[in-house]
């Protein structure tokens, strides 16, 4: 017969449970902004734009049965996080739908790298400027519904209002400064474009997600317990978004321009004019392999307002609830 004594040692020598993972929360913390930056260096990863339709399932599956406890033995953290970011970059994170290929945060860099670089290389026209223009607002609409903050739908007619003052902002802009720009020097000229994007972004972005400003979004405590619906939080997380995409442009589409204005002045391209393009196309790439999450980390995901802040009617139902929540926390889109 085994001895108590030594059973009880047993008992207290042996080795702790694994702490299980918190899938609510990235694997970086978000309170400091590395951790966001290295985050959104994962999420926004453009080889997630090559996983198949039943890799994402896949990870999908994982990270739900990681959730019910139900993960296959022998399975490592490591692949738990995988999964989770895989999932991450292909799901919405309120409808829990999977999102369109060329509306994931994934597919950013190598959509916006050749958009935006074509938007540089061919400004001085005004075919080209309304081409690219369009082309990029359109891109630009798919991306904003795509990564929406909330979970109600949006209007047919809203979508489509929103594209066309978008689109008419930025290429009005775009024409305008064209024409004022003419006898300015070339490197005045090759700001356009971004000027053009700033001022698209802060219609585009306001008016696809007009319905957020109208209806509000979801607002919740700090365990996740759904406490209503806020038009501040919705106004403070469009800034935001709107402040993080400007950010984003601005080194891709201002340091190469200094650069191609030099080379310009120079014989390379004068000897090898077809390099142009590509030359500015793989700057502009290699600039938003890097802006893209640095700039997404300027904001947490997972924003927060104080409870003073908000609705008076929200408050006071928050109020009801007790349990001294002083905070509220939302999804800002992305």
């Amino acid at each position: 017969m085994a001895d108590p004594g030594m059973m009880k040692e047993d008992l207290t020598t042996s080795e702790p449970a694994t702490p299980r993972l918190n899938l609510d929360e990235p694997m970086f913390d978000q309170n400091v902004y590395m951790g966001r930056a290295k985050h959104f260096l994962m999420v926004t990863n453009p080889l997630n734009v090559l996983l198949s339709n039943a890799q994402l399932d896949e990870a999908k599956k994982l990270v739900q049965l990681y959730r019910e406890g139900k993960e296959p033995a022998g399975t490592s953290n490591d692949e738990v996080w995988t999964a989770k970011y895989r999932y991450d970059s292909a799901f919405h994170p309120d409808t829990k739908e999977k999102m369109m290929l060329i509306g994931r945060m994934s597919a950013q860099v190598p959509m916006n790298m050749c958009i935006t670089g074509c938007m540089m290389t061919f400004y001085r026209t005004t075919p080209a400027v309304l081409f690219w223009q369009w082309f990029n607002q359109s891109f630009n609409a798919v991306v904003n519904y795509t990564n929406r903050s909330g979970d109600k739908p949006i209007p047919v007619s809203q979508l489509g209002k929103s594209y066309a003052l978008a689109t008419v902002g930025a290429v009005g802009s775009a024409i305008g400064l064209n024409s004022l720009v003419k006898s300015a020097p070339p490197i005045i000229g090759r700001m356009v474009p971004f000027a053009a994007v700033c001022a698209a972004n802060c219609i585009n972005i306001p008016m696809m997600r007009s319905a957020e400003l109208a209806n509000g979004i979801p607002v919740f405590d700090e365990n996740g317990h759904r406490l209503g619906n806020s038009k501040k939080a919705a106004k403070s997380a469009i800034t935001q978004v709107v402040i993080s995409r400007i950010f984003m442009a601005m080194p891709g589409m201002l340091l190469p321009a200094f650069v191609m204005n030099k080379l310009d002045k120079g014989t390379f391209l004068k000897r090898y004019p077809y390099l142009g393009a590509p030359i500015q196309v793989s700057m502009v790439g290699i600039m938003l392999l890097f802006a893209t999450p640095m700039c997404c980390a300027l904001f947490p995901q997972k924003s927060s307002l104080p409870v003073s802040s908000l609705e008076e009617d929200l408050q006071t139902g928050i109020q009801k609830r007790g349990g001294g929540i002083d905070r509220v926390y939302f999804n800002k889109g992305l």
